[in-house]
């Protein structure tokens, strides 16, 4: 309604102009208005579809808003310790912080009085792209408003790192909660005080204000009411149409599952097949986004015949399904019928994420049971011990599980927002205040970049899956510790006998390329292998040998610490692809006629990418 209230007070302050001049409105001046007019027009019949979309607004457990009580108490009492213990230091921290923001204030007041530019110099203030603009160095009220937004962050920054007395988990979420704090309450955030908004509102003549409503709107009716804002246009792709191209053929359905098997590019390939499971958070169309950056293109272009399992989007129905379901339907049946298909009695295998998760637990599962389906394993950013649980701390604790667990036995599912704003907040100011900021105050409509339109495009997860995931993985670490019970079976990662070749990300905000190490080097494997890509959780795995952007780290002793393996590894430039694939390629037999999917008389149900991919796509 600010904008709404901002747009009446200039027409009021142009209607008076005109009354207090009794003069005739020159033409441009006519149409200037006339403009404006008809923004504001569109200004109250958004506003009332807004209120019609926070109308919509579900109930959601409160626990999932933030950390529960306990952590402000045990935050609370920690302060309230040092005070009793220390006074002399906190009162200097309080004081040392009024000080400099009163002392700013002064000095701009001083300078104000004597007709002079109050500005002080960027010199001493980190460097932002948020505060770009010119008008934050030059203009007394932005230059104001910038430092002292830099002098309180500070000052809750040091109040935070000088808390004593807290548990290390807790002392990293009143850090991370603080952080996000910090990053709401920047002043770009707020029309009022971010000069590009503001600009952009002058110039257009309000027009930009009606174009950021409109995305306000947009997003709060795809989501019911919630805010979470659009990362990518939703109209420039088609799955199936100009991102997952890849041509293939779906030869398998059922409950949990599309198997989706791809068309050779040569006239021989391996004879082993290669079968990819992908995470059931995302979409399996990150492998495919476009022929220039697909690794499943550029698979089947090395000679394999390659299966992916295109995973079910599941709704309430699916609510008593978990790991095994995901076990048993989705990666040994998947198995079954690769091998039914090629008349291979073992098969090569990929696991990402949470998928390369549940390949160890069948892997494990499969060596209880004297199975030797798989012949190797290959893991992307996949974590199996959990006993740290780095950025993801703050929310795998007790009050956010407990929230969890109270909303999927309500609803049958972990709705696919929930998952969206966690991964969303580990980067908020990139992925909610950037895009808020750019899509609702600037009006300017969002990217045709497909790596967001897919990040935009989840899943929801089954309800018994979402809480063992993580009551038994992420709290309990039963599968590092060797006590995970699945299907009858006690599993353990010392049970993981096959070779295996792990790829772990330097940046990854999700899966910690260390965590990722820390699980291999547990794995019972004797053939083992680890290499460390440059970037993160999705560059450092989608990196083309032909884009020549990041590089990868090798170190053939896959044991010890992770800091150890590192200063000990040789960095090769270029995508760790190739390297990879030299290592498939011996663990997958002799050349072989290619393989053409159907050709072994079963019924090809769809062509790639499948319809299970389309379900819930990204409105």
């Amino acid at each position: 309604m600010q904008m709404q209230h901002l747009g009446r007070e200039i027409k009021v302050a142009h209607e008076k102009k005109d009354n207090d001049v009794d003069q005739e409105v020159t033409s441009d001046e006519g149409e200037h208005l006339a403009r404006l007019n008809a923004n504001l027009a569109k200004v109250e019949e958004l506003s009332k579809r807004l209120v019609a979309a926070m109308g919509q607004r579900g109930s959601s457990d409160a626990g999932l808003q933030g950390p529960g009580q306990e952590l402000y108490l045990k935050a609370g009492m920690a302060y309230w310790a040092e005070m009793v213990s220390n006074p002399s230091k906190i009162l200097e921290q309080q004081a040392q912080y009024w000080g400099q923001a009163m002392t700013h204030f002064m000095e701009m007041q001083d300078a104000l009085a004597a007709g002079k530019m109050p500005l002080l110099p960027d010199d001493d203030l980190p460097s932002d792209k948020r505060f770009a603009n010119p008008l934050w160095r030059t203009h007394p009220y932005f230059n104001f408003v910038r430092h002292q937004y830099v002098m309180g962050s500070e000052a809750i920054r040091q109040a935070v790192a000088d808390l004593e007395g807290l548990e290390p988990k807790d002392k990293q979420r009143v850090d991370f909660f603080a952080s996000q704090v910090i990053e709401l309450f920047s002043p770009t955030n707020y029309f009022a005080t971010n000069p590009d908004a503001l600009e952009k509102a002058v110039e257009t003549e309000g027009e930009s204000l009606v174009h950021g409503l409109e995305n306000l709107v947009r997003d709060m009716e795809a989501h019911h009411g919630e805010i979470l804002p659009t990362l990518a246009d939703p109209d420039a792709f088609e799955v199936g149409g100009n991102i997952g191209t890849t041509e293939g053929s779906v030869v398998y359905r059922n409950r949990m599952m599309e198997l989706i098997q791809y068309a050779p590019k040569t006239e021989k390939v391996h004879k082993t097949p290669l079968i990819i499971f992908p995470p059931w958070i995302n979409k399996f169309y990150i492998l495919d986004l476009k022929p220039q950056n697909s690794l499943i293109n550029w698979i089947v272009e090395q000679g394999y015949t390659l299966f992916v399992v295109s995973w079910k989007n599941p709704d309430a129905s699916y609510a008593d399904v978990g790991i095994e379901d995901y076990v048993n339907e989705g990666y040994l049946t998947a198995i079954d019928e690769v091998k039914a298909i090629t008349g291979e009695k073992q098969v090569n295998t990929i696991g990402y994420c949470i998928a390369g998760t549940t390949l160890n637990m069948t892997l494990a599962l499969m060596k209880r049971r004297g199975d030797k389906s798989i012949k190797s394993a290959t893991f992307f950013t996949t974590l199996t011990d959990f006993s740290e649980q780095g950025e993801f701390t703050p929310f795998l604790q007790d009050d956010f599980v407990d929230a969890i667990e109270r909303q999927v036995d309500q609803d049958g599912i972990l709705d696919s927002y929930f998952m969206s704003r966690t991964f969303s907040f580990l980067r908020s100011k990139d992925l909610i205040y950037g895009p808020a900021v750019r899509n609702y105050m600037m009006g300017e409509a969002p990217p045709a970049f497909d790596l967001l339109y897919w990040n935009g495009d989840s899943t929801n997860l089954p309800g018994k899956m979402a809480k063992q995931y993580l009551r038994g993985l992420c709290q309990g670490d039963a599968l590092a510790s060797g006590t995970f019970e699945l299907m009858g079976e006690t599993l353990d990662l010392k049970d993981v006998t096959v070779p295996v070749c792990a790829i772990a990300c330097e940046t990854d905000h999700i899966a910690a390329w260390t965590d990722s190490f820390r699980g291999v080097t547990k794995m019972g494997a004797k053939d083992k292998t680890f290499i460390l890509s440059e970037s993160g959780h999705i560059a450092g795995i989608v990196n083309p040998p032909s884009k020549k952007k990041y590089g990868h780290y090798t170190n053939p002793e896959v044991s010890g610490a992770s800091k150890d393996w590192l200063t000990a590894a040789t960095y090769n430039e270029g995508s760790w692809w190739p390297r990879w694939q030299d290592w498939l390629a011996k663990r997958s037999g002799a050349k072989v006629n290619a393989r053409i999917p159907g050709a072994d008389g079963r019924e090809i149900l769809a062509p790639a990418p499948g319809t299970y991919v389309k379900e819930g796509k990204a409105a």
